[in-house]
């Protein structure tokens, strides 16, 4: 096992805080992934990382797409995302405006055009911070399995909004299996840019569902 610098300790610490913050009701938990986009950048340079290395290699995408298991593990999100609308639209009608209330702050539902490049630096973004930083930090002292799910309890409780207990917690259970998906596809190729698009794929198509179906 390798060893955390002391730099990306104090940032994964601050990720870590911002993410418990959704439960006393303070909003900025969503600022865990602008520091750590920025930190990723830093701690590379800090590291000296080579981008074959770094976990945001754009020439490795075509290599890591030749993949059968990597399109099997992609579709996986998009799955899940249809189970969890399919039930709510049965069982759970306040589920779809719980969500919607969620993400309407972050994206334009009634600009297309907008909405898609929103989804596109949203998902890229979350990537970047919580799989190619906060992930592929953790895993430098923790075996792969407790590092996905500690990673993805703590990206999920940063989708944490207030609302009915149920509703809130069937949100976040899609949300923390979903990230456990793209944390195992970021293992597998050791590419944010393959794990943003399964992120952006699967976000795209629960927005379609969701808003315009």
């Amino acid at each position: 096992m390798q060893n955390i610098n002391r730099m990306s300790l104090t940032v994964m610490s601050i990720m870590v805080v911002l993410s418990f913050t959704n439960f006393f009701g303070v909003k900025i938990a969503g600022a865990a992934v602008m520091i750590g986009v920025i930190f990723f950048f830093i701690n590379k340079a800090y590291e000296k990382q080579p981008i074959s290395d770094s976990g945001l290699d754009v020439k490795a995408i075509g290599t890591n797409l030749k993949s059968r298991s990597i399109w099997f593990w992609m579709a996986l999100p998009i799955i899940m995302d249809a189970i969890s609308i399919s039930i709510s639209k049965l069982f759970l009608p306040e589920y779809i405006d719980h969500v919607l209330a969620r993400t309407e702050i972050f994206v334009s539902f009634d600009k297309v055009i907008i909405l898609v490049f929103q989804l596109i630096i949203l998902a890229l973004g979350e990537e970047i911070a919580w799989r190619a930083f906060f992930q592929k930090q953790l895993n430098k002292v923790l075996p792969i399995v407790p590092t996905l799910l500690l990673s993805s309890l703590l990206f999920a409780f940063g989708h944490i909004t207030e609302g009915n207990t149920f509703i809130v917690v069937y949100d976040i259970f899609f949300v923390f299996i979903n990230s456990v998906l793209y944390g195992v596809i970021f293992y597998k190729t050791n590419n944010a840019w393959v794990s943003g698009i399964s992120h952006f794929l699967a976000n795209l198509f629960s927005v379609i569902i969701l808003v315009f179906l």
